[in-house]
């Protein structure tokens, strides 16, 4: 038999679990934002969100553990605890803000509730500046309201290799910008609720997209470093001279310069 933890007054609001985009990106009207986590679910990046019908991006969604065991996943492991935020939407905005969130989370997504257990009591120093008499400090799980993308949806994608997923969020842009973006913000608001509220999941694909990012800087300085040796042989090389002339020159020269090095170096020693 199940223990109702929850007030009366308590079991009338209406509170929402973000453990996505919401962390950072929080919904209007609210009056209470509470970090802490859910049990029983693995956040992925498994969800098609963001990008263009071409190349879509990856979003997170909750899979239920019990189900996500029974999948082949690169990642085989999975902190007990999903950490997010919760917040409580003030009574008399409920419905404008549910209106909202339902646009918002479209695309795969479909309404949940589950009980959310705050890390610290809603008047605890470091939480967005409320006023701590809206509420009583919370002594045991919340009910919220959950956005999941589950994995009957036409949006779920399932398991990938987690580095054509990195190179997958790199690449993809759209009207809600880079997707590489959503990623690094949701690792930054993950880091910042808790010492303990991290994701290998998302610390994974992360670093995964930073190297990424360096190989690509790397190869853009090579471009342009080619580019401007071209340019210098071209300046010093008459306009009658033909681009497979050219191109031999380019490496010939190096070797005659090395010759010649090679000769005063030889030469300096007698």
């Amino acid at each position: 038999m199940s223990v109702n933890t929850t007030t009366p007054a308590e079991a009338d609001e209406f509170w929402l679990f973000g453990y996505g985009s919401l962390i950072w990106k929080p919904p209007p009207h609210y009056d209470q934002r509470i970090p802490g986590w859910v049990t029983g679910y693995v956040r992925r990046f498994w969800q098609d969100h963001r990008g263009t019908p071409e190349a879509p991006g990856r979003v997170v969604t909750l899979i239920e553990r019990s189900y996500w065991r029974q999948l082949t996943d690169h990642h085989d492991s999975a902190p007990e605890r999903v950490w997010g935020v919760a917040y409580r939407i003030a009574p008399d905005r409920v419905d404008e803000v549910k209106e909202y969130l339902d646009i918002r989370e479209i695309n795969g997504y479909t309404i949940h509730y589950t009980p959310f257990h705050p890390a610290v009591s809603s008047s605890s120093p470091g939480l967005d500046p409320v006023d701590p008499s809206v509420m009583p400090p919370h002594h045991g799980p919340i009910r919220t309201l959950v956005y999941i993308g589950t994995p009957d949806n036409e949006q779920f994608v399932g398991p990938q290799d987690p580095q054509a997923l990195a190179e997958h969020i790199w690449r993809s842009e759209g009207p809600s910008g880079l997707n590489r973006d959503y990623l690094l913000e949701l690792e930054k608001a993950l880091d910042a609720l808790s010492p303990d509220s991290g994701d290998e999941h998302v610390t994974d694909l992360s670093n995964r997209v930073r190297a990424i990012a360096s190989r690509e800087e790397e190869q853009q300085k090579l471009k342009q470093n080619t580019g401007q040796t071209d340019s210098i042989l071209r300046a010093h090389t008459p306009v009658n001279v033909s681009p497979d002339l050219l191109q031999q020159h380019h490496h010939e020269g190096f070797r005659k310069a090395g010759s010649i090095d090679e000769q005063e170096e030889t030469e300096k020693k007698f």
